[in-house]
């Protein structure tokens, strides 16, 4: 379990994220048409997964912006967003702000993914939400870099995800 903070106070999640070196679990995450999206189909590219709570929420929306602007000069490389958030709410996020560059995966149906990669908060206010994470993965689906923010009001280190591209 990682030991992290929500608004200062301690929450924990129910495991580990994938460590650098390591494959990344497949998943199966909803996309807003509700078709469904597994790491395997982007097998061959370089894949960002930008991981929080909710869409709804300052820091994840600024954090779907960020990599929106950034994926666009990005070759070779998909950004997924991912959360438990239900997928015409982040239809309806993507629309409003113009974001076309990111894919919006939710993990509305059983939560698998956030428990597969660890990332799940298991206690505190967002419990069975994801916590805020980022992980990117080479072309074999290897990772390549992880980031759980320890507050989760925080945003990531873009800089440092993107460089390991």
């Amino acid at each position: 379990m990682a030991k992290i903070t929500l608004g200062g106070d301690p929450v924990e999640t129910t495991g580990k994220l994938p460590q650098v070196g390591q494959q990344a679990p497949d998943f199966t995450l909803t996309v807003s048409d509700l078709s469904v999206k597994k790491l395997s189909d982007y097998k061959g590219q370089k894949v960002v997964l930008n991981i929080f709570p909710s869409v709804d929420t300052g820091t994840c929306a600024t954090s779907v912006r960020a990599f929106n602007k950034e994926a666009a000069n990005m070759d070779n490389t998909q950004v997924l967003c991912i959360s438990r958030d239900l997928p015409f709410a982040q239809a309806r996020f993507c629309g409003a702000e113009g974001i076309e560059n990111v894919t919006m995966l939710s993990d509305f149906k059983t939560g698998q993914f956030g428990k597969d990669y660890g990332l799940e908060f298991a206690s505190g206010a967002f419990e069975g939400l994801h916590s805020r994470c980022v992980v990117v993965l080479d072309e074999n689906g290897t990772v390549t870099y992880n980031e759980q923010v320890q507050e989760v009001a925080d945003e990531p280190n873009y800089k440092a995800a993107l460089e390991t591209l």
